[in-house]
């Protein structure tokens, strides 16, 4: 039944109250290199992943990473099978233009499938792997491949092989206590080479 008048709740001030716990990740632990890996992965059992349809636009792509403040989605086919990754270096970069002036159109009207890096060029590690690696393993890894992100896979999960996490080399900064003040590739890594050297 619909009231036809609401009292206000009764408020009061913000003062000498403590803060409830905040979920992890709002939280993350500091780390250092010899860390356990799994303390910098994002796992996916405890975080939706961040993902979208491979035939949305460059915009909702965009407009997507922006609203869930992420620098990498997943691309799901309808059946929930992840066939690929598009990161903000693959939206933002110079692949998008180039795209769209070799195929006269705008950038906007570019789809998701256009600009992902699909499944089978993706690079990825087994959890098994991360399980018995530190951070510094996960660090060197990311810098061998060239990648600002890195895909966890559970190939012995009961439904078959899925991804389990993500590894993302900003996040890795923040928890070893680095500066992080752009994006770029090359600067995290030095930013966390520095670190090390500390």
């Amino acid at each position: 039944m619909i009231r036809e008048r609401y009292k206000p709740i009764s408020s009061r001030s913000l003062a000498s109250c403590r803060p409830s716990g905040l979920p992890e990740t709002m939280m993350p632990t500091r780390v250092a290199l010899d860390s356990p890996a799994i303390e910098v992965m994002t796992d996916l059992r405890r975080v939706a992943a961040a993902s979208i349809h491979p035939d949305l636009t460059w915009t909702q792509a965009n407009d997507a990473m922006i609203l869930r403040g992420v620098r990498l989605l997943l691309v799901v086919s309808d059946d929930g099978t992840v066939i690929g990754t598009l990161s903000a270096a693959d939206l933002l970069g110079e692949r998008p233009l180039q795209l769209a002036m070799e195929r006269r159109t705008k950038r906007d009207e570019l789809t998701v499938r256009d600009l992902m890096v699909g499944a089978d060029a993706a690079d990825v590690i087994d959890l098994d792997d991360v399980l018995h690696a530190e951070v510094g393993h996960v660090v060197a890894t990311l810098k061998s491949l060239g990648r600002q992100h890195l895909l966890v896979v559970d190939k012995d999960a009961t439904e078959g092989p899925m991804v389990r996490g993500i590894f993302s080399a900003t996040q890795i900064a923040r928890q070893l206590g680095v500066a992080v003040q752009t994006s770029e590739i090359a600067r995290t890594f030095a930013q966390i080479e520095s670190a090390m050297v500390a």
